[in-house]
């Protein structure tokens, strides 16, 4: 687990678009702490909502919130429309956290936001390309970010870790956006 800070372009200000079209940006959810994760419903992973729910639920009042941004990169795991990608969320997971438009992570016409956020190095000090669908990264209220690979589960120790460390981190009134 690596963390680095973006310092020109803070990665919570790069805008995206959500579910309604409208462009926002990480900052705008009105959270400290955010897991943005590259989705995909017919995924060996995909199993991994369950986790990411469970993580929503357990950190959301603490000012956490997991972010969702459905990917048709890999394999054309993620081919519905992004309601049927909602449905499929709430229905089958009971996802509560947003999902957002669809996006390309790598590639010459990736997403912004993705840009940024490989340039961060991974545990095991690798940046670049996404691997795959559920690649997980943490990002703090001033930028920093932490990789964690598509494998690395949602409950897993490292991640909670960071989760609980950068919420204890920045649970400082002075410190809060």
């Amino acid at each position: 687990m690596t963390d680095s800070s973006v310092s020109d372009d803070n990665v919570r200000r790069i805008p995206f678009t959500d579910a309604d079209g409208t462009q926002k940006t990480l900052d705008d959810l009105g959270v400290d702490v955010v897991l943005v994760v590259n989705v995909a419903s017919k995924c060996g992973l995909t199993p991994q909502y369950e986790q990411l729910e469970e993580l929503q639920r357990t950190y959301g009042e603490r000012g956490f919130s997991v972010v969702g941004f459905p990917c048709n990169q890999f394999m054309g795991q993620e081919p519905g429309s992004l309601e049927q990608i909602q449905e499929f969320c709430s229905t089958t997971y009971g996802v509560t956290f947003p999902v957002n438009e669809k996006v390309r992570v790598n590639g010459r016409n990736a997403d912004e936001l993705y840009k940024s956020l490989k340039q961060t190095p991974d545990a095991g000090g690798k940046a670049g390309r996404v691997e795959w669908n559920f690649e997980k990264f943490l990002v703090g209220p001033d930028g920093s970010v932490t990789r964690f690979r598509p494998k690395q589960k949602p409950d897993a120790p490292e991640i909670v870790s960071a989760i609980e460390g950068a919420l204890t981190r920045w649970s400082e009134p002075l410190l809060r956006r």
